[in-house]
């Protein structure tokens, strides 16, 4: 027969009484609570702006309507000559905006530089990713803004660089070639310059 005395020492479980489970509880949402605050103060900070910023103008929807990059020219004034010939091989993929040498080149949207360079057609350029993941492409500028880098956020109207002739417009008025690329590459941008309806209580640049 099975003998029901113990047979060893048994020690008793204590349970847990409802102060110490309160704390655990307390405990672990301080816990979270400090993890949230680690996590939003990382990504608040400087060194990723430019990842925040490319992400958050990822989840926009293209522009329908857009400013003049060139300050003092008006919609009007520019010909629409996207997809015009250029040499046996390729076509216009912008439109170019002329004034006078030094004009301030002014982006278009908010965004972030993703290249600054100074190679091939394009001459001095550069390049910037916007809303809905579109780029937008400055080129023959005559410089650059002092101190433009790539990784930069830039805001609506922040000067990236100047009218010039650089690159193959050597030879020509002076006059930026700009040009929109989303996801089935470049596109004519002229109609959104002409959409565009400045502010009330501002003037057009």
């Amino acid at each position: 027969m099975n003998d029901p005395r113990p047979t060893g020492i048994q020690h008793a479980i204590p349970k847990r009484s409802v102060a110490w489970r309160l704390r655990g509880w307390l405990v672990g949402l301080l816990l979270l609570a400090m993890l949230a605050v680690t996590a939003m103060s990382v990504w608040n900070s400087e060194w990723l702006k430019a990842p925040r910023a490319l992400w958050e103008l990822s989840r926009m929807p293209p522009p329908v309507a857009l400013p003049v990059p060139v300050e003092g020219v008006a919609a009007r004034r520019i010909a629409d000559t996207f997809g015009a010939p250029r040499g046996r091989d390729r076509t216009h993929a912008g439109v170019d905006i002329f004034a006078k040498r030094g004009t301030p080149v002014r982006s278009a949207t908010a965004g972030v530089i993703v290249a600054v360079r100074d190679t091939g057609l394009g001459g001095r350029q550069v390049w910037v990713a916007g809303p809905a993941r579109e780029r937008y492409y400055y080129a023959h500028l005559e410089d650059w803004r002092a101190g433009l880098r790539e990784g930069e956020v830039v805001a609506e109207g922040d000067v990236l660089g100047y009218v010039g002739t650089t690159g193959n417009a050597a030879g020509t008025p002076p006059h930026l070639h700009w040009g929109i690329y989303g996801a089935d590459g470049a596109y004519d941008p002229l109609p959104l310059l002409r959409a565009w309806k400045p502010p009330a209580d501002s003037a057009q640049r």
